[in-house]
């Protein structure tokens, strides 16, 4: 939206100068007549170049978090919604979500409902959010869903900060592997190539190997640079595709040890989302739909949907579920038994809290599985290459005795 500057005077005659991102000029007199200003100048903001580089829209889970914990407060503490939504607009740290909000308020001043308004901002609020807002509106419970709302993506970033995490290990290990290969090949070997060719000795098969790769990556390594960004932005291409999004998730979920992390993580996210998006009302189509998109698996996701075609047709959300074998036995169990018992959101988050003790020790294990791999793999590499090139070495010592 356009910038502008105003200067506007308040009813006991103080000057207010501020800047509004609103679509025009008239929209900016309207709303400050609204708030009882008597217009004195508005006009847009001269344009300023900002370079800046922000992913995933620039708003993290932890600024969506104390926002929504802010906004329970003061809605329950009995501060009027606009009110409530203009003060985390200025004490709000992230720009961006600080511009997101004024324009919320805008649109809320205008007419439109909190989650209509919310909706414009998927970026910041994702369907789940914005649903569980409507209900709570229609509700009368704003400040409860919101509070809940809290909770949901503080538990929910923690399992994602979880399996990230067990990521790290690996992913430095592997990268100071490469380094270092790369420095022995590159420096490292040539120099003992150019030795052993002095004495015009025949070289082990292990020896001509490792010399054969040093000169491999010395010429040819933008070719083998080529070959990784290509096959990179193939396989993030192709991963964009729903066929190749079902193949590489399902290969994933087969990954040992690395799947069963996945999978547990993914049983979590399913069941506290579904859990928290009934108890806030939510209807179980809509929750099993958001919950879907949400999945973050294609898997789970196509499992979901299918349940949720099996409600529709007025059987239970646990058939499908099974067929999937993607959830646990005792998940569809528990599943299945809430269904029955009319208690299905509370068993969901039963579910959910037993299933993030469950991911904490699948990323333990894992760490504690890759942790000697990798060193072993690190040393059997760089030995074995520096073994390959002492061979000759014994070889010439053999031969002078």
């Amino acid at each position: 939206m356009p910038l502008f500057t105003y200067t506007a005077r308040t009813l006991k005659g103080d000057l207010v100068n501020d800047k509004i991102d609103l679509p025009t000029r008239d929209d900016v007199i309207a709303h400050l007549r609204k708030n009882r200003l008597v217009v004195v100048q508005v006009r847009a903001a001269p344009k300023e170049f900002k370079f800046s580089f922000k992913l995933g829209g620039g708003v993290k889970i932890r600024d969506v978090v104390v926002f929504t914990r802010q906004f329970s407060t003061m809605i329950n503490a009995g501060l009027p919604l606009v009110q409530a939504l203009d003060i985390l607009s200025k004490q709000t740290e992230n720009k961006v979500l600080a511009d997101v909000t004024r324009q919320v308020v805008y649109d809320v001043e205008s007419g439109h409902t909190l989650a209509d308004a919310l909706r414009k901002h998927p970026k910041a609020f994702g369907d789940l959010y914005v649903n569980m807002v409507a209900a709570g509106e229609a509700g009368g419970i704003l400040d409860t869903i919101l509070l809940r709302l809290a909770q949901f993506l503080e538990k929910n970033d923690a399992i994602v900060r979880k399996v990230k995490g067990a990521m790290i290990y690996p992913a430095v290990i592997l990268s100071v592997a490469v380094i270092a290969i790369s420095v022995l090949l590159i420096f490292v070997i040539p120099t003992f190539q150019n030795m052993f060719a002095s004495v015009h000795l025949e070289l082990p098969l292990p020896t001509r190997m490792v010399i054969g790769a040093s000169n491999v990556l010395k010429n040819y390594w933008w070719a083998i640079g080529a070959v990784i960004a290509f096959t990179v932005v193939s396989l993030n291409r192709y991963y964009k595709t729903p066929p190749g999004r079902l193949q590489i998730d399902t290969l994933l979920l087969k990954t040992p040890v690395l799947g069963d992390v996945l999978r547990k993580a993914a049983v979590s996210r399913f069941t506290r989302t579904l859990g928290t998006l009934i108890s806030s009302g939510v209807s179980i189509l809509d929750g099993l739909e958001i919950t879907a998109r949400t999945a973050g698996n294609m898997v789970i996701h196509n499992a979901v949907m299918e349940s949720r075609a099996s409600i529709a047709g007025g059987e239970t959300i646990a058939g499908p579920l099974q067929k999937s074998k993607v959830f646990p036995p005792m998940v569809i169990s528990m599943i299945a038994v809430g269904e029955q018992t009319g208690g299905l959101d509370e068993m969901l988050s039963k579910i959910a809290d037993f299933y993030d003790d469950e991911v904490d020790a699948a990323v333990s294990a894992l760490l504690a599985l890759m942790e000697p791999v990798m060193i072993v793999v690190l040393g059997v590499i760089v030995g074995g290459m520096v073994i390959a090139m002492y061979l000759p070495i014994f070889d010439m010592v053999n031969a002078v005795q």
